[in-house]
């Protein structure tokens, strides 16, 4: 095995790290020391001011060891100092069976140098590696802990054909299973059918004694177990008895030992009956061989779920193109997806998916944009709108320039975060890690108790009483349903939510969010639309709506204010043609005037129309149901007439109310904060039953208020636009960054909800209380299951009731805990999201 390249620097180096946290003279010594201290080190002096360590070196120093000894100190190294840049490596594991081997491959990696952080996923079989370690040494590492690992590259990098082979190689595995269990059934039936019919039907032992003879019976049992155990289930010796050897026991060891200790057992009383005492000869082939073939029963049914459970991956990869037809040398020819470049003009047919992400430049359709969003309306596109790869064109026909291609496309980032978030591991999973990496010794040492006791207390035939017990122990504490408990769970949630257009970009984000008691909401392109638009025209006597905004946006196009803008979008929108302008003004402090289409046109504040001498009170109804509704109305005037009174307002998006609602619903506290005049912000709240305002606040007391929040409800979910946010996003127990498309900041959240509805809020918590709930299910049947029957296995009810747990029944109870946690699992694809 290939040593663990180093990120080391050579002699005499100066290397320089930006250090976190010192506040004080001890502090700057306190790291002086650490760093003093580590090998190679000849020299350190650190710099309060600039919160900067210098090292001076004599001998290569590996830099992780500088880390390490600044965190030992009390501090932090900032991630902007110059060293190796660390990355994340994906690796595929092969042979991880329960959670006991994920502890142990975690282990093993964590111990490498240059390794700052693993973690392994036995639902998906992939290791996340971050830090600076060489990946031949990770695969070392892998390698050491007794399983075989190859690094891979996500599908998002254009790893499709790499995707495939190792949906390949599951399909083979599927494939193998299924041969190996087939062979074991049929050769396990008669067996199972000579030893258990002989004790079960009245006159079969007879049958066989006085047919074939009880002797040659036993010797047939011997060859078809001898053919079960050491070809279908050589796998688990393979692995299981190393893995003993280095006294790092799984569940594969377990199994080994078990069916072992039966078939040693039986081959004694088979060929050396002489050896075992009076009344203790008897034969448990059928107890190995059943062994066997119920855990490679077991073992497809987790494959077959487990190819269940990572469908969601499969499925945003089959949405990515294969080819695009791309405008070259004059002539629109089809290429392989990763020929298109950035720049490029794409032509997209009706029934198209679109193959990257760009802007149209030409020709209109309609798209269908929910594999992104969540939504099922298709959306209409023209001159100037975006596309993003892996939507589908409806009828219409378009081109387009490509502005994101490869891994930087929307559904590149979308596959990235599912992946992330399947491999990610939840606080809860803490527990079980824990547990689980003694569970696998404990159980030995209470089969070895078992067999002890019963040796010692049993009645007779002690010897048959104790070996039973024991490997009854041994086969029903396999904690293979505690390693699936929630990963599986993670994976089908995530998938269910990105389908949904909820992103989990952070594992933990799924379990802290079913926590939350506040929900805190920014206001402009959260709760509203994000842009000001024309709400309300109200008409004095006389005159007509067409005419009266055709002159007053004619008039407003000359401005450069948004207000303006707004009209003039709703005139362009109502299709109505826009007259000539002459004699432009505008006065500044009321508003503006000019001649358009021969008509003059004064438009602004009431204390303008005041000035030019109309009285506004036809209109005092109006401007004050306008002024309750934070609005700021305008007048229009024209020849000398009041004619109308306008507002322009960020308007509320249509979902919105419902989403508060059901948020209420879900039982929590809403909040909003922004930094709008408060006014308009309370009488937004009024509307939609908002709970708690904080308005006319900058970024920083955006933070503030989450902090306010989080120390008098607890924990606050914050969302916002993902930009202007992001400090608000960064203080909240969970941010959720809320947008459309390529519109995401998608590093300022934990949550990205693709669409722009604020409905994929409660979307997402009630997706994330449904996958906790989950979770705790399978870990409560995985924990209750093992700890209620190791018990029962080794034989306390055998006083009270003389009830024993044969081996081939705790098999079987052993399979169907793990096809039962991946089958409770697989209920989340059914999610429903709150009405």
């Amino acid at each position: 095995m290939n040593a663990p390249v180093r990120a080391a620097d050579p002699k005499n180096a100066v290397i320089s790290l930006s250090i976190e946290g010192m506040t004080c003279v001890s502090c700057v010594g306190r790291v002086e020391r650490a760093l003093k201290a580590v090998p190679g080190v000849a020299d350190a002096a650190v710099n309060l001011a600039t919160e900067k360590a210098s090292i001076t070196t004599d001998a290569p120093v590996d830099r992780a060891m500088l880390v390490k000894a600044v965190g030992d100190a009390g501090y932090t190294v900032s991630e902007s100092f110059s060293a190796p840049k660390a990355t994340s490596l994906e690796v595929a594991i092969e042979g991880m069976t329960c959670a006991s081997c994920v502890g142990r491959v975690e282990k093993a990696l964590k111990a490498l140098p240059g390794v700052a952080n693993a973690i392994v996923n036995l639902a998906t079989e992939k290791a996340t590696v971050q830090g600076t370690a060489d990946p031949a040494a990770v695969i070392g590492a892998i390698a050491s802990a007794g399983y075989t690992a190859e690094v891979i590259g996500g599908a998002h990098e254009g790893g499709q054909a790499e995707a495939k082979e190792r949906a390949g190689k599951k399909e083979e595995e599927r494939r193998e299973l299924t041969r190996d269990l087939t062979i074991a059934a049929v050769l396990t039936a008669p067996v199972f059918l000579l030893e258990m019919g002989a004790h079960a039907i009245p006159g079969v032992h007879d049958l066989i004694d006085s047919t074939i003879g009880m002797t040659n019976a036993w010797y047939l049992q011997f060859v078809l177990t001898t053919i079960v155990l050491f070809v279908p289930g050589i796998r688990f010796y393979a692995r299981g008895l190393p893995a003993l050897w280095r006294l790092a026991p799984d569940m594969n060891s377990l199994v080994a030992v078990g069916t072992l200790a039966a078939y040693g057992y039986s081959l004694v009383a088979t060929f050396a009956p002489g050896f075992l005492p009076a009344g203790t000869i008897n034969v448990y082939y059928e107890a190995a061989a059943v062994i066997v073939t119920l855990i490679l029963l077991g073992r497809l049914l987790e494959a077959r779920a487990k190819g269940r459970t990572s469908e969601a991956i499969k499925h945003l990869v089959g949405l990515q193109a294969r080819t695009a037809r791309v405008r070259r040398d004059g002539k629109a020819v089809d290429l392989p997806i990763d020929s298109v470049l950035s720049g490029d003009i794409v032509e997209v047919r009706p029934g198209d998916r679109i193959p990257v992400d760009g802007d149209v430049i030409e020709g209109d359709s309609y798209v269908d944009e929910s594999m992104i969003t969540g939504e099922p309306i298709p959306v209409s596109k023209s001159a100037g709108s975006e596309v993003v790869g892996g939507t589908v064109n409806q009828t219409g026909a378009f081109a387009f320039r490509a502005t994101a291609v490869g891994g930087n496309t929307v559904l590149s980032q979308i596959i990235r975060m599912v992946e992330e978030a399947q491999g990610s591991k939840l606080p809860i999973q803490a527990l079980v890690d824990k547990v689980t990496m003694y569970f696998v010794p404990a159980v030995f040492a209470a089969a070895a108790l078992t067999f002890a006791a019963w040796l010692y207390f049993g009645p007779s035939p002690a010897l048959t009483f104790a070996l039973v017990n024991a490997v009854a122990v041994l086969i029903i504490a396999c904690p293979c349903a505690m390693g699936l408990a929630t990963p599986t769970s993670i994976m089908v949630g995530t998938g269910r939510g990105a389908e949904l257009g909820v992103l989990f970009r952070k594992g933990e984000a799924l379990q802290l969010l079913k926590d939350a008691r506040v929900v805190a909401v920014d206001k402009t392109g959260t709760l509203t639309e994000g842009k000001p638009a024309l709400t309300d025209l109200e008409l004095a006597a006389g005159f007509d709506r067409a005419t009266v905004l055709g002159l007053v946006a004619a008039a407003e196009a000359r401005s450069e204010h948004p207000i303006a803008r707004a009209i003039v979008d709703a005139a362009e929108a109502e299709g109505i043609a826009l007259p000539t302008v002459s004699d432009f003004e505008s006065v500044t402090g009321f508003g503006v005037k000019a001649v358009v289409g021969g008509s003059h046109v004064e438009i602004g504040a009431d204390r303008y129309m005041v000035e030019l001498g109309h009285d506004v009170a036809g209109f005092a109804k109006v401007a004050e149901h306008l002024g309750d509704e934070g609005k700021s109305p305008l007048y229009a005037a024209i020849d000398g007439r009041l004619a109308a009174i306008v507002a322009v307002a960020d308007p509320i998006k249509e979902t919105t109310p419902a989403a508060i609602k059901a948020l209420h619903d879900l039982g929590l506290k809403v909040a909003m904060i922004t930094g709008d005049n408060a006014r308009t912000a309370k009488a937004i709240a009024a509307r939609l039953g908002i709970d708690e305002v904080v308005a006319e606040v900058l970024p920083d007391g955006k933070v503030d208020a989450v902090r306010r929040l989080k120390a008098e409800h607890g924990k606050v979910a914050f969302v916002g636009d993902g930009i202007n946010d992001a400090p608000a996003l960064a203080e909240a127990d969970v941010g959720l960054a809320i947008g459309t498309g390529t519109d995401i900041a998608i590093e300022a959240a934990d949550v990205v909800l693709m669409s722009g509805s604020l409905q994929g809020v409660p979307n997402a918590i009630a997706l994330s209380q449904a996958t906790i709930g989950n979770i705790r299910q399978n870990l409560f049947w995985a924990f209750a299951y093992n700890t209620a029957l190791i018990p029962v296995a080794a034989g306390v009810l055998y006083p009270a009731y003389g009830i024993l747990l044969s081996p081939v029944f705790a098999a079987g109870a052993m399979a169907l805990s793990s096809v039962f946690v991946l089958g409770n699992a697989l209920r989340l694809k059914t999610f429903r999201v709150p009405s």
